[in-house]
């Protein structure tokens, strides 16, 4: 596939959230590989608010919302350049594309039977196949096609400083601090709001933890975190709409747990090295549960393709999803306190890089 080393790296992976944040290792392990190679990254508008600043990077945004005007403007950005490497990372027929206008002699995308969209015919060269691997593992395998087989997990997103004074304001190294993002993109793999105030206060009676809910400002998640509000006995600081994506990252930093169902804010704590509760019965927590804690997820995955599919998840598909009415009543509050316990009871035992 390539004669040496290339000098001119190209990352097409546009969104979302969660799965930028699982491509970045994979570019630190590339960057480890190739240290005198360049890396251009052609990202969402929304995940460059995140990860825009990383160094090493030149970042390229592209703003979907904007459509064609945006294709001639990447395009006219790549015009005149010409790179090695192109690694396409997004299954959807729009960054394809896009791709397109990025000029390259090499285009590695997925194997044939996981290139949806019809990635595929994008392409000059395709990663290996794999089956039932978790996301981060099937971004892996770009680097393994390109003979980096030693892992960099590694992340060390900037957060700026405005950001981490907002946390430290908000999170004091005294009492545990647990962080409950109670909203997913998918409504329906959203969780009871009486259930996370059940689980809030169990966890300030129990651990005189701080709650804090955090979020982005839209609608349902506003009325989400008045729900919680509204159920909980006991106190809550709601930061829902206030918190930026470098200003949410800094909270993860400082906190001892976050509660989530499958959302990109998983993989965002697990960027800084907090562990996750995660909520999973809609989705599966084997394939894109949060990389480092999928022992401390709640699985009810198996559960609800039993339920609602009429057969066990070993023989679905493994892209699954099973947004239906009612899957995440599975997963019940004592559930997630077992596990919420079990985390606290680790405090302490992992580093703080702010301290």
């Amino acid at each position: 596939m390539l004669n040496q080393p290339p000098r001119e790296v190209c990352i097409l992976r546009l969104s979302a959230i969660g799965d930028t944040c699982q491509v970045l290792p994979v570019i630190r392990t590339l960057q480890h590989a190739w240290p005198e190679a360049r890396f251009t990254w052609v990202i969402g508008n929304l995940e460059a608010k995140l990860l825009g600043q990383v160094p090493g990077i030149e970042f390229i945004t592209f703003d979907k919302r904007h459509g064609l005007a945006e294709l001639r403007r990447v395009r006219t950005a790549m015009r005149g350049r010409r790179f090695d490497l192109l690694l396409h990372m997004q299954l959807a027929l729009r960054a394809s594309v896009l791709s397109m206008t990025i000029p390259a002699r090499v285009k590695l995308g997925f194997d044939r039977a996981r290139a949806r969209e019809l990635q595929w015919l994008f392409t000059t060269h395709r990663i290996a196949a794999r089956e039932r691997e978790h996301v981060m593992d099937s971004f892996f395998g770009f680097a393994a096609a390109l003979g980096a087989h030693d892992r960099i997990l590694r992340w060390d997103i900037p957060i700026p400083q405005d950001a981490r004074v907002y946390a430290a304001e908000l999170i004091a190294a005294r009492a545990p601090t647990v962080i409950i993002s109670p909203c997913s993109s998918h409504p329906r793999r959203n969780w009871r709001a009486e259930y996370y105030a059940e689980v809030a206060d169990h966890a300030v009676q129990t651990h005189g933890a701080k709650i804090i809910l955090a979020g982005g400002p839209s609608a349902s998640e506003r009325a989400m975190g008045q729900a919680i509000l509204k159920a909980a006995r006991q106190p809550i600081t709601n930061t829902i709409g206030r918190d930026t994506l470098p200003r949410f990252l800094a909270l993860l930093e400082r906190a001892d747990a976050l509660i989530s169902p499958d959302s990109g804010p998983v993989h965002m704590a697990t960027a800084v090295g907090t562990p996750v509760v995660g909520l999973y019965a809609a989705t599966n927590p084997e394939r894109s549960g949060p990389y480092f804690s999928r022992s401390s997820c709640v699985n009810r995955y198996d559960e609800a393709a039993r339920k609602f599919l009429g057969k066990p998840a070993s023989e679905l598909a493994w892209t699954t999803k099973i947004e239906k009415p009612g899957v995440m009543d599975l997963i019940q509050p004592p559930d997630v306190t077992r596990k919420l316990d079990a985390v606290l009871r680790q405090r302490g035992k992992r580093p703080r890089q702010w301290a």
